[in-house]
């Protein structure tokens, strides 16, 4: 069928022999009309930097050859045409006196040598001049096809360079997003465990894992981390950007809109798409340090290089290195000195050590110890008339958690081995890799086409040093092996784009894909002592004498024999794609995608429909609907971990430390609670705005969205032991009851279970505005970037509670906390207005956002509910170059040092919980930095 639908095109479109192309180009911008001119002419053009400045094209129309059609363009401009040696177009001015210019730069790299990009979702883009106008910077994400001009994207999209990247000093590439993108949240912490090591965030108030991120246009896989122990994101297994190298980055392309349909499952709130640099020559090296000011803590390093060399004739290699150490802070306080840390002597006495020892019990509230070396390469070079790539990245990340400290009163602190009591303290070391590689080209028949495979893995090796399984006594070790976990995708992929242009005008890309992926995950058993239930008793004149102590390694037990597991599944799919432009102001796009995979997942076909009308030059109105959907990860079907967490289990406002084990939905205990196999979520995307660029050097857009997500997968409120309401019998309490689903799936009593289920219809509406403006004058470079988002989720359905929790009697599958981390916890809205001024050897950015308010409810307990409320956030940055190579930098984030609302006092016992950890400024006041950059 797809055959006989191309044959019929080609029948309208003109022969390839002829020379001749349909062009249709109003008069505009010069810099725009080339830029369409070269998407249309399949050229490369070269174009002195400032030639363009102020210049206006004609308009043409018809069937012309190519060279006509340019010189019909420029008619007028004082500009001509001449061809270089290896094909591409150059402009010189038909002035007798030329002036001396910069080095050239190319508009678009897109010939019969260097077949369209836009199959891989990877272009080089260049500059037309030093200071881009927003009309002329090009996008490769969102439609396949030609790169296009932004402001022309019928989808929203976001641009950002590799130097927006680096302001401000952060420590990571979603730290930089966070005051980029305004509808991109990321929270200081989003719970313990292994949610404090990752960068997790999302787009319009959905999960990490419903943005699908690529790199050079293709998938990046997974980390083996999986938010398990969080309140926000839980069970979110995304996509940990920060193991790639910032220094790679030439910039970055943000598409805010379900795109499942077109780059497959994952995509629901949008894509980022990460660009690597490609340059044949130059690099940079830039290096940063800073500290916060309360305290001096937080020191941190980051060292970033990249370089560009020349690989044969039109080739290209570069090389990227990231190093980044950041030292721990701490918002607690010390403890009341009245508070007993050792058991009372014999007599009744409080023990000496108490006025020795330290006070400030929690040295973990606050950032967490972190060091990670990144490197990376992107290739590029001719072979054959064809274009062969291949781009990789390696990563090591130590991460260092420092548990809540266990005083000599705790029952399982054993005097034997901690007089003093002890912190346990968990080191994750995570290996992560990836390498694509490909071939591009284009056929006689004008075809693109691009063969690719990618290969990715994470691997997360965890340690508990400074450790105790009490239930050894006092022969346990101290430290233990927990186990490992780790990730791995494997993509093949082909993609084909062509397009037509029709006789009687307009022009349709016609697109075609196949993509078969493998993905695996692995959890492997820690050493038998960190999890295993030892028989120890304390002895006679201890506290707690006679009692079971709790089994496995404090803070965080080994991964069991049980919980260790491979789980792999294979996913197939297909797409095809149309984009037509039946006249110049009209943008017509739909998609079609089937994907099947060999589990639970099943298949899904999904479309979008979208489209674009300019109703003048400078403004346009644009929609799209689309059906999307996110398969569960092999992470939320196989992990099981155990790990000691703290729950507010009656509502009194006190927390209690559980044995909290995560349980895989297939496994018998998981059933017995009620689980069943996960299934894909699904969604219903609309999405309607405008743009608006009533200059050359302004650009408005907005965009109102709405999102349904179905049968969203959750993790459920902890069924403890310990829970004391009365279940469906009225005499035994829920606890019991529980206890009793466990002991008959062979479980131990002790362990508070909870897992993933498919559970939960939710409705997000908002709507995203971005203005941009940038103007040179004779005072400096101006630019200025305003962002606003407003974002509203709703809950449209629970499921049920299964059959088997009737037992229990009337609680929550789903508890209050639980239900607000999908609607309330996440900031509601944000504003983001920054300003850049370059003026001579000073180079000046200041930003100021504001974050919305929030609420994060009590699982049981309205009256224990807290508001936390907006908060405008200031940072600037100073520059000054010392040399046209050099520039050093200096500047504060959080410059006025700024801490979300106190919730609380002090916890009596720990000294911490004044604030709460999802504040997306964080909880640790501002910092100061200094950084170097050397470029050439």
């Amino acid at each position: 069928m797809s055959l006989v639908i191309l044959q019929f095109l080609s029948a309208f479109a003109d022969p390839d022999e002829t020379g001749m192309a349909y062009y249709r180009i109003d008069a505009q911008p010069l810099a725009r009309a080339l830029m369409e001119y070269s998407e249309q002419a399949k050229v490369v053009l070269v174009v002195p930097a400032g030639m363009l400045e102020g210049k206006t094209s004609n308009a043409i129309e018809g069937w012309l050859v190519g060279d006509a059609a340019l010189e019909m363009l420029l008619k007028g401009t004082g500009l001509s045409a001449e061809r270089l040696e290896n094909g591409a177009l150059t402009l010189q001015s038909e002035l007798i006196e030329e002036p001396t210019l910069p080095p050239a730069k190319a508009v678009q790299a897109t010939s019969p040598k260097q077949p369209d990009p836009s199959v891989s979702g990877h272009a080089k883009i260049a500059e037309i001049q030093e200071h881009e106008s927003i009309q002329s910077a090009v996008i490769v994400t969102g439609v396949r096809g030609a790169p296009r001009i932004l402001v022309s994207s019928p989808t929203p999209v976001d641009v950002f360079g590799g130097e927006d990247l680096k302001t401000g000093g952060p420590v990571g590439i979603f730290e930089s997003i966070r005051y980029l993108v305004p509808s991109f949240n990321l929270p200081a912490r989003s719970g313990g465990g292994t949610a404090a090591v990752i960068a997790s965030g999302g787009i319009r108030g959905l999960n990490p894992d419903h943005t699908l991120i690529l790199v050079n246009g293709k998938r990046r896989h997974k980390t083996a981390l999986i938010n398990s122990v969080s309140s926000l994101y839980n069970g979110a297994a995304g996509v940990d950007v920060n193991m790639l190298p910032a220094s790679a980055i030439e910039r970055i392309e943000v598409l805010r809109d379900g795109a499942a349909a077109q780059y497959g499952s994952d995509a629901i709130a949008g894509v980022i798409n990460f660009i690597l640099k490609d340059a044949p020559d130059g690099g940079d090296v830039s290096i940063s340090t800073g500290q916060n000011f309360d305290r001096n803590d937080g020191e941190y390093v980051n060292l970033s290089m990249s370089r560009g060399m020349a690989v044969g004739p039109t080739g290209s290699l570069n090389l990227f290195y990231n190093y980044m150490d950041r030292e721990e802070s701490n918002r607690a306080v010390p403890i009341s000195d009245r508070i007993n840390l050792y058991p009372l002597l014999e007599n009744g006495a409080r023990d000496p050590r108490e006025a020795t020892i330290n006070r400030m019990v929690s040295q973990n509230y606050g950032s967490f110890p972190q060091m990670s070396h990144v490197l990376g390469a992107n290739l590029v070079r001719d072979l054959a008339g064809a274009e062969v790539y291949s781009f990789g990245t390696y990563g090591f990340r130590k991460s260092v958690l420092n548990w809540s400290f266990r005083a000599p009163t705790r029952d399982v602190t054993l005097p034997e081995v901690y007089p003093d009591g002890f912190r346990p303290r968990l080191i994750i070391k995570e290996n992560d890799f990836e390498l694509a590689t490909g071939i591009r080209g284009e056929t006689a028949q004008g075809w693109n086409w691009d063969i690719s495979s990618n290969f990715g893995s994470d691997n997360s090796d965890w340690e508990n040093i400074n450790g105790l399984n009490a239930s050894l006594g006092p022969d346990s070790p101290t430290s233990f092996h927990i186990g490992e976990l780790i990730s791995s995708e494997w993509v093949n992929a082909l993609d084909l784009t062509k397009r037509y242009a029709f006789r009687r005008g307009g022009t349709l890309q016609v697109s075609l894909g196949l993509q078969h992926r493998l993905e695996t995950y692995e959890v492997r058993e820690g050493d038998e002592a960190s999890w295993i239930a030892g028989d120890y008793v304390r002895p006679e004149g201890q506290p707690f004498a006679g009692e079971l102590l709790t089994p496995g390694a404090q803070a965080t037990p080994g991964f069991r024999s049980d919980d260790a597991g491979r789980n792999q599944r294979t996913n197939l799919s297909a797409y095809g794609e149309l984009g037509w432009n039946p006249a110049r102001k009209v943008f017509l796009g739909a998609a079609l995608r089937y994907e099947r995979f060999d589990d639970e997942a099943g298949d899904e076909l999904i479309y979008k429909v979208n489209g674009r009308y300019e109703i003048a030059n400078w403004a346009a109105i644009r929609a799209s609907y689309n059906t999307g959907f996110r398969a569960p990860t092999l992470a939320q079907q196989t992990y099981s971990s155990t790990t000691s967490q703290f729950r507010d289990l009656d509502g009194d406002g006190d927390a209690e430390l559980l044995l909290l084990k995560n349980l895989p939905v297939n496994s018998p205990a998981a059933k017995a609670l009620g689980a069943t196999p996960l299934h894909p979520e699904t969604s219903r995307n609309l999405s309607v705005g405008f743009t608006l660029s009533p200059w050359r050097d302004l650009s408005i857009t907005t965009d109102l969205y709405q999102i349904d997500l179905d049968d969203r997968i959750a993790v459920t409120s902890a069924f403890s032991p310990l829970d004391p309401h009365l279940s469906a019998d009225g005499v035994t309490s829920v606890g019991e009851q529980i206890q009793r689903l466990l002991t008959e799936n062979g479980l131990s009593p002790d362990i508070s279970g909870q897992y993933y289920t498919n559970a939960i219809d939710t409705r997000t509406r908002g709507v995203d505005v971005v203005v941009t403006y940038r103007r040179n004058t004779d005072f400096g470079d101006f630019s200025f970037i305003g962002g606003y988002n407003k974002n509203e989720t709703d809950i449209r359905h629970i499921m049920e509670n299964p059959p088997e929790l009737e037992a229990l009697g009337d609680i929550e599958i789903f508890d209050r906390s639980k239900r607000a981390a999908l609607t309330d916890t996440i900031p509601d809205s944000k504003i983001i207005l920054s300003l850049g001024w370059d003026i001579e050897r000073f180079r000046t950015n200041v930003r100021a956002t504001r974050f919305g308010g929030y609420t994060v409810r009590n699982a049981t307990n309205p009256a224990e509910d807290f508001d936390v409320g907006p908060e405008w956030i200031a940072n600037f940055e100073l520059g000054y170059a010392l040399s046209e190579y050099f520039t050093i930098y200096a500047g504060a984030n959080n410059a006025f040092n700024t801490y979300p609302d106190r919730i609380s006092e002090p916890t009596p016992d720990n000294g911490a919980n004044m604030y709460n950890t999802f504040a997306p400024f964080g909880f640790t006041g501002g910092t100061w930095f200094v950084r170097g950059s050397y470029n050439w």
